[in-house]
């Protein structure tokens, strides 16, 4: 067990949340400069003799060619899949990329091994999940928070879809690997890590509004795993190894709290949303992808722009027309109008948030990652419907207010 998974296992049993708290699956999390001989221990330990490799071009001459050469030395059997991408170059989690990985992969397979970062990890935990045979995490870089959890999301028939599949049954990141990642890769982890100001707002809403499943204790590790990469900016920034080691354990521990909830409510909100819905329309335009992270970084202060410019002028109507909203609804936004003006004004500044993505080499504004006004503000129309069953501000305004 790791030191992360080694803290938290006893919380877990006195948090009195009342909600079903699900057991983490991760027997062994490493971060460090011995992560392969590390790997090959557990799967010697394991008696996992038949490995099935999964990469792409670039992620497999980052860490893929010296993990394997590792694996033939130790005498362990293993297959290569490397992803193929798509026309613009871009290897995407979608129906193309799952068939091939289930294509070529052998029936007799006893572990399957993700090395790469977000993208990889989803095909490799669905694919893994659909065959019913465990996966290893090897991250190349620290981009997204997604590594230990259960979730797996999927573009299916040009929609984005987040399927609950499998964690990893073990961790491990090579912090020298790590370490080489482009800048723009350790500047979308930070993104990732910067959106859990909105979505652990949208949640405590959703829970105030909803009744949506809430947990305190999962909250807090979220909000410990923000604040370590915020207090460590100057670290992280700089791309050594004391800042890359923090983002990626703030990252594994974020994917560990959503995956103590089995849902991704602590990390994804609205800006999630919008990420998503610019996602599916690059594909539809046949525009190169951005990284997802850098799509949240960019989302999460303008999350914050609309919900301070929007929400309380709204309340005030509210409060002349009673009759715009529903009686439940209104009665529950009275009851909480202190609490949920505190939760607003717990936010930082949209500048402010800007400034940090900025400080660690990342995009602050949509633009610069090519994503126009016109769908900027269609995204902030729409975004909410990709998933109906997940309760945000955002969907709150549109749909039980705006009536959009």
């Amino acid at each position: 067990m790791s030191p992360i998974t080694e803290e938290i296992v006893p919380l877990v049993k006195q948090c009195d949340c009342g909600h079903l708290h699900y057991d983490i699956p991760i027997e062994q999390m490493t971060v460090g400069c011995d992560a392969f001989e590390q790997l090959v221990a557990y799967l010697r330990h394991k008696r996992y003799e038949k490995v099935a490799v999964v990469a792409d071009d670039r992620t497999f001459a980052a860490a893929g060619k010296s993990l394997c050469d590792e694996l033939e030395n130790q005498s362990i059997r293993y297959t290569i899949c490397l992803v193929q991408p798509d026309e613009n170059g871009d290897v995407i989690a979608d129906e193309r990329s799952i068939v091939q990985v289930l294509l070529e992969t052998p029936n007799d397979v006893d572990v399957f091994v993700a090395v790469g970062a977000g993208t990889i990890h989803d095909i490799t935990r669905f694919s893994s999940h659909k065959m019913k045979v465990p996966f290893i995490s090897v991250p190349t870089a620290p981009s997204v928070d997604g590594f230990t959890s259960m979730g797996a999301p999927l573009i299916i028939r040009g929609v984005k879809k987040t399927i609950q599949a499998q964690a990893p049954v073990a961790v491990f990141a090579h912090t020298g690997v790590l370490s080489q990642a482009p800048k723009e890769m350790i500047a979308a982890g930070f993104g990732d890590m910067v959106a859990k100001y909105t979505s652990l707002v949208d949640w405590q809403f959703a829970h105030w509004m909803a009744d949506e499943p809430y947990c305190p204790f999962v909250h807090q590790l979220t909000e410990q795993s923000l604040k370590a990469c915020v207090d460590h900016i100057d670290d992280i920034a700089d791309g050594g190894e004391q800042g890359i080691r923090v983002l990626m354990n703030a990252l594994l521990q974020s994917g560990i709290a959503m995956l103590l909830m089995g849902q991704s409510y602590s990390a994804s909100g609205a800006e999630h949303h919008l990420s998503h819905y610019w996602e599916m329309e690059f594909l539809r335009r046949n525009k190169r992808q951005v990284l997802h992270g850098a799509k949240v970084g960019v989302a999460t202060p303008m999350i914050i722009e609309h919900y301070q410019r929007v929400f309380w002028p709204l309340w005030n109507k509210l409060e002349e027309r009673p009759k715009s909203i529903d009686e439940t609804a209104r009665k529950r936004l009275k009851a909480n109008a202190a609490s949920i003006q505190k939760l607003l004004e717990s936010l930082p500044s949209p500048g402010r948030v800007r400034t940090m993505l900025e400080k660690v080499g990342g995009a602050a504004l949509p633009e610069q990652l090519g994503i126009d006004l016109p769908l900027v503000e269609r995204s902030l129309r729409e975004a909410h419907r990709l998933r109906p069953n997940r309760f945000t501000i955002l969907y709150f305004l549109n749909e039980w207010v705006l009536g959009t």
